[in-house]
């Protein structure tokens, strides 16, 4: 989606989960959390739509890129978003990602690459540019594979993996720049990918998108302290996976981020 297509709401956004304190909903991809006056074509957006939608004022707490849906949390108060708040310090979350990414990926692991800090021109043009890399860690799976009989670059069929990641850290872009360091970025991606694989499923696809979805959050609820599991859909990627021929059903991705980003089992697999 270009800066000359605003984004272009047709439904309410889907709630995944609300009660008093707070709630969720799996954002649509190239919807803007909130206003910025670096897109000021924009006139839709989460927090005052949902606001709008539910018809009582939201704080967020933690954001997803534009291009990225999913899961995306809110409190209902200053005093549960700061509850909220202390969850991501001490690291309570659990986030778990679906991508699609060029080639076949061989086998799963643990990326631990710092990521220097990236600062846009005009929001952080007087923010310092010499801070040291920060740690930056990733866990990823391949779930699925495909090969399509369509030419790309020098090759006479496209590869691409389906992979499920787990981000153990929260930089900025960090699951886009850790995929394109492992040189398999992942399509759609405009700033990091592989411009003749973005341009294979606009056109064979009609695919315009980044194929990254925050499909999973799991937190303890910041009042009762019961585990919460949000869940977020494939919505238009359910297409797209049929006709590879990988699962649209919701109880695999459970299955596998459950068998592969356990504490327990990464333990064991180390």
């Amino acid at each position: 989606m270009s800066a000359a297509e605003p984004f272009l709401l047709t439904q309410p956004l889907h709630i995944i989960y609300q009660d008093e304190f707070i709630v969720a909903i799996d954002k649509p991809s190239g919807m803007l959390v909130h206003r910025s006056f670096l897109d000021k074509h924009e006139t839709v957006f989460v927090m005052q739509t949902l606001r709008d939608q539910i018809g009582q004022h939201v704080f967020p707490v933690h954001r997803l890129d534009r291009p990225t849906s999913g899961v995306l949390l809110f409190a209902l108060s200053a005093d549960v978003a700061r509850l909220l708040g202390q969850q991501i310090t001490q690291q309570l979350w659990r986030k778990h990602y679906l991508a699609v990414v060029r080639g076949f990926m061989p086998q799963g692991g643990e990326l631990d690459y710092p990521l220097k800090e990236q600062l846009d021109n005009i929001a952080d043009k007087f923010s310092r540019d010499d801070k040291a890399p920060q740690q930056a860690i990733t866990r990823y799976q391949p779930l699925q594979q495909v090969e399509l009989p369509i030419p790309v670059s020098k090759y006479p069929a496209a590869r691409y993996s389906l992979v499920a990641l787990q981000p153990l850290t929260g930089r900025k872009h960090q699951l886009r720049r850790h995929l394109a360091h492992l040189r398999q970025p992942i399509v759609g991606d405009t700033s990091h990918g592989d411009g003749k694989h973005n341009a294979l499923f606009k056109q064979h696809f009609n695919c315009k998108r980044l194929l990254l979805v925050a499909k999973q959050l799991q937190l303890p609820h910041p009042v009762s302290g019961e585990l919460l599991t949000l869940t977020a859909g494939l919505n238009e990627l359910e297409l797209l996976f049929s006709q590879f021929g990988w699962p649209v059903d919701e109880g695999y991705y459970q299955q596998q981020f459950a068998e592969h980003f356990t504490e327990r089992t990464w333990q064991k697999s180390q």
